[in-house]
């Protein structure tokens, strides 16, 4: 037990927007604020769970959660989480990724479906409506960003601009 060193009333307490409810479909702007690598259930693969918190058009504060398979067991489900992953890092400019936190903080457009809901078949559970994220683009709307497999090409252009000093990483 911990004392909280005041009292708190029900009555002076703020009261939230508990909607709960799936966002419409569509393609939304937000910002991945978690990611955090997973064991599936059966524990025969990991997966990427992903908190996306909507900026906009619309519904600015909400979050929906996405999940990327990258060690399964089914193949299929591999090649589709690792799908999503490579969009999503073409869609923030990364090149590669070694660790979860390189994630975080990116802004990407996020494309939501409207999954119904649904009674599992096997355990009886149900379900609530919910949002599946089905697609992943740059903020700017424009095409991602490309990665070129050959350095060469951009050394002679690079000679060719004013020195500039070396970036704090690159000093040794």
């Amino acid at each position: 037990m911990a004392f909280l060193g005041q009292t708190y009333a029900a009555s002076d307490m703020p009261q939230g927007n508990s909607n709960y409810e799936p966002l419409p479909a569509g393609w939304y702007t937000a910002n991945i604020t978690q990611a955090e690598l997973k064991t599936t259930a059966a524990g025969d693969g990991q997966y990427i769970k992903l908190r996306y918190d909507i900026t906009g058009p619309t519904h600015q504060g909400r979050v929906v959660f996405g999940n990327l398979n990258i060690k399964n067991a089914s193949a299929k489900a591999e090649e589709i989480g690792r799908q999503q992953l490579g969009e999503i890092m073409r869609a923030i400019g990364l090149a590669k990724v070694q660790d979860t936190d390189q994630l975080i903080g990116a802004s990407i457009q996020v494309k939501l479906e409207v999954r119904p809901a649904r009674t599992d078949e096997k355990t009886g559970k149900t379900y609530e409506a919910s949002n599946d994220v089905k697609g992943f683009k740059a903020v700017n709307g424009g095409a991602a960003p490309t990665f070129a497999a050959a350095a060469p090409a951009a050394a002679p252009a690079a000679s060719a601009a004013p020195a500039k000093a070396a970036p704090p990483w690159q000093k040794k």
